[in-house]
């Protein structure tokens, strides 16, 4: 460890980051609050277009999030449609 990073802290990783932001989204959305329909949604998808487009070209509408409830159960789905490695 460095004497800077000592005070500064370590950088966080961008999968870290993703994953510490989801958690608190859908402890967000799991309080009741905008329960019909979460808002966050188009957010997310943003974000998720953001962190791929870093390192892979990629279509924003290659990109779906959906939210569904099934009695107390809750389905994040995201679908990414990678394009050809060719």
């Amino acid at each position: 460890m460095s004497f800077l990073s000592f005070f500064l802290g370590e950088k966080k990783k961008t999968a870290t980051v993703a994953k510490e932001r989801l958690q608190m989204i859908l402890m967000h959305e799991r309080s009741g609050r905008n329960a019909a329909e979460p808002d966050y949604l188009p957010d997310l998808q943003r974000d998720l277009v953001a962190v791929i487009s870093k390192y892979i070209k990629i279509n924003p509408d290659d990109i779906k999030v959906n939210l569904e409830r099934q009695d107390n159960l809750e389905v994040l789905e995201v679908k990414i449609e990678l394009p050809d490695a060719r």
